[in-house]
């Protein structure tokens, strides 16, 4: 009977929102109403709301929802709120409390104050008790835009969309909504396209960096200019784009694996929940990463053939390929393998560690309105964890830059990772191991800037919603 009359009460309860929602009281409520009232209520953001709501409620394709979708869209919300107050509330005593609020956000790697979880716990208190209950908690949450503390990611997503030449960052994840609606694909292909407007646009630098990773020493001492005009005087302005074909090429497959891997390695290491702790990202990454690597690791020592490539030497891809089974066996299709495998444990350790850091730092500084930093805040954030991923896998690169041409060059003998390290270290000393950075670091900033235009016009053409 109990449960009777509380059903009986959460139906009223439901009709009286619906009413308050239902301006012009035609029994509907459509996209404009929702949109309005849940500013007047206090929704989040409005526009998301308004998209989770319609799209989970409405089971008609008329654009508004009736009372009876409203409902049915309400109590499958609360049975999820329900869910996440229980998940938060550790000690199961019915009230979430101010160190339950630290502990969950540690859990996502965030680290705030006791002051930060007093504001966040008093946005949500009503009767001033400085703990929360379900009442509290499903009548702040039940139209708000955040699914639940761990939205605080949402804004925070160490985005793939940041392409500076190396694809070794972690990939992205998706919420459920973005996999219900099929924007976590369409993301993928803004990044892609993003990723091969920013590459092409930089080529001259990656090309410039590969050929001093290659060529530099002591004794030629060749730098930036000097490497340009070689290039130019033996293949005109056009060779200053080779192996950028399948740079851009390599793209797609590597995204994609990197992603399946990714979600694989993350239901294995967490079940079924979207988001990881920082360790975890940091595992789940290198490993995807690394299976992404060993798949399409043939491409990578196609692109270095082809980009070093003197006039005439190859007929085009195929060729390259042809001609490097026949000299050298299917071997040579893995030459540098193992520094670049290595290379991406301190490039995704050091990338995620230097963007947490910055990310803590910024919330516990600015985040005292909103956890979304704005646009500028996390381009700096992941051009600046990037460029101290690369610094700190840069040797390591170039080891295997020079592992993978080392047939195509005449009298080079055929090294082993730790020998060629060696004879580095031995002939030029530890600054050896960054020939080429220079170009490296100066395509940086032009590569994030063009990816990001590209990105959000593509997100635009195939309809991404705005994080």
């Amino acid at each position: 009977m109990r449960g009777g009359s509380g059903d009986a009460e959460r139906r009223q309860r439901w009709g009286r929102l619906f009413e308050e929602l239902d301006s012009n009281k035609d029994g509907r409520v459509d996209v404009h109403e929702l949109r309005q009232g849940l500013a007047r209520l206090g929704g989040g953001d409005p526009d998301r709301a308004q998209q989770g709501i319609s799209s989970e409620g409405d089971a008609d394709p008329d654009g508004g929802l009736s009372l009876e979708e409203f409902t049915r869209y309400l109590q499958e919300r609360e049975q999820r709120l329900l869910l996440m107050f229980h998940s938060l509330d550790r000690n199961q005593d019915g009230h979430i409390d101010v160190s339950e609020i630290q502990q969950s956000f540690r859990a996502l790697g965030i680290s705030i104050s006791l002051e930060q979880a007093e504001k966040i716990l008093h946005s949500m208190d009503r009767d001033g008790t400085m703990t929360i209950d379900w009442q509290e908690w499903r009548d702040h949450f039940l139209l708000h835009s955040l699914e639940n503390v761990e939205d605080v990611l949402y804004f925070w997503k160490h985005s793939t969309v940041l392409d500076i030449g190396e694809c070794l960052t972690v990939p992205d994840e998706f919420s459920k909504q973005e996999k219900l609606t099929g924007m976590w694909w369409k993301q993928l292909v803004a990044g892609a396209v993003a990723g091969a407007v920013s590459r092409t646009g930089t080529a001259p630098l990656d090309r410039l960096k590969v050929f001093m990773q290659v060529h530099a020493s002591k004794s030629n001492r060749l730098n930036i200019l000097g490497g340009l005009r070689n290039m130019v005087q033996e293949g005109g302005i056009l060779s200053l784009w080779r192996g950028n074909g399948i740079n851009v090429l390599k793209i797609a497959p590597e995204s994609a694996i990197k992603f399946m891997a990714y979600e694989q390695i993350k239901r294995a290491i967490r079940g079924q929940q979207e988001t990881l702790h920082v360790q975890e990202r940091f595992v789940a990454g290198s490993l995807a990463g690394a299976t992404a690597q060993t798949i399409i690791y043939p491409m990578e020592v196609l692109k270095t053939r082809l980009t070093l490539r003197r006039t005439g030497q190859y007929k085009g891809l195929l060729d390259c390929a042809r001609r490097i089974l026949e000299r050298e066996g299917p071997r040579a299709f893995y030459r540098g393998y193992l520094p670049n495998v290595l290379g991406i444990i301190p490039y995704a350790g050091i990338d995620l560690a230097v963007y947490e850091t910055l990310k803590n730092r910024w919330l516990q500084q600015y985040s005292h309105e909103s956890a979304n930093p704005g646009i500028l805040v996390l381009l700096a954030c992941g051009t600046i964890s990037s460029t101290c991923g690369q610094i700190a896998s840069y040797p390591l690169a170039l080891v295997r830059t020079r592992m993978q041409a080392q047939a195509s060059m005449e009298g080079s003998p055929q090294v082993s990772m730790v020998g060629l390290l060696r004879h580095i270290l031995t002939q030029e000393g530890v600054w050896g191991l960054y020939r080429g950075i220079a170009p490296n670091f100066m395509k940086v900033i032009p590569a994030v800037s063009i990816s990001y235009v590209v990105y959000e016009n593509m997100k635009q053409a195939l309809g991404v919603t705005s994080r």
